[in-house]
C-alpha cells in the first residue's frame, strides 16, 4: 500500500539513484556514520532559501556532508556559501538531529535554523546547482520536497519535531 507521502516523493532518475548509491557506498569506506547539515535560512521578508540540483528532483533545503576535521557549524557555513552565497553573521540556532534513513540507515542530518546572515546576491546554475533562490513562504515552488515541508512546518508552525527527516 502506497502512502500519500511516498506518493508526493520525486522520483528518481537513473542516474541520480546510480550516483546516490556510489556516493553513500564511497562513504562506507570513509566513515561508519555519515552525518550532514541543512540550513532553514529565513529573511527579513519571510523566505526561505531553497536549492534543487541538476541531479536529483526538487527543491531543499541547502547544505550537504560534514567533510573529515570539519565541525557542523563550519560545514553549514560552506555549504550555505556554496549552495547559495549566504555568509553566517550571526550564530544559527540547532533545531534537531534527525535520522535519514531514505538515504541510509546511518546517515544523520543536523538541521540549523540560520536568520543572521549576509546574502551575495543571485546565484550563478553550475554542475551541482540548478537554482537557488529565495521564495516567499506563502508561495513556495511545485517540487519542495516532503523532508523540506516538514521542516518548515516544525520551525514556523509547531509541528512536532519528527526524529526522521
Amino acid at each position: 500500500m502506497t502512502t500519500a507521502l511516498e506518493k508526493e516523493r520525486p522520483r528518481l532518475s537513473f542516474r541520480a539513484q546510480f550516483v546516490h548509491r556510489i556516493i553513500t557506498f564511497g562513504a562506507l569506506f570513509q566513515r561508519p556514520m555519515t552525518l550532514g547539515v541543512r540550513g532553514l535560512v529565513l529573511d527579513s521578508e519571510d523566505r526561505v532559501l531553497l536549492v534543487r540540483h541538476t541531479y536529483v528532483p526538487g527543491f531543499y533545503l541547502p547544505g550537504g556532508g560534514v567533510e573529515i576535521g570539519e565541525t557542523m557549524l563550519q560545514a553549514l557555513a560552506r555549504e550555505l556559501q556554496e549552495e547559495g552565497g549566504v555568509h553566517l553573521l550571526g550564530a544559527p540556532t540547532l533545531h534537531g538531529v534527525y535520522l535519514n534513513r531514505r538515504a541510509s540507515p546511518r546517515d544523520h542530518v543536523a538541521l540549523y535554523v540560520v536568520r543572521h546572515f549576509r546574502h551575495e546576491g543571485q546565484r550563478e546554475p553550475d554542475h551541482e546547482i540548478a537554482e537557488a533562490a529565495f521564495f516567499p513562504l506563502t508561495q513556495l515552488p511545485d517540487g519542495i520536497t516532503p523532508a523540506t515541508r516538514a521542516r518548515l512546518a516544525e520551525v514556523l508552525d509547531g509541528e512536532p519535531v519528527s526524529p526522521y527527516w
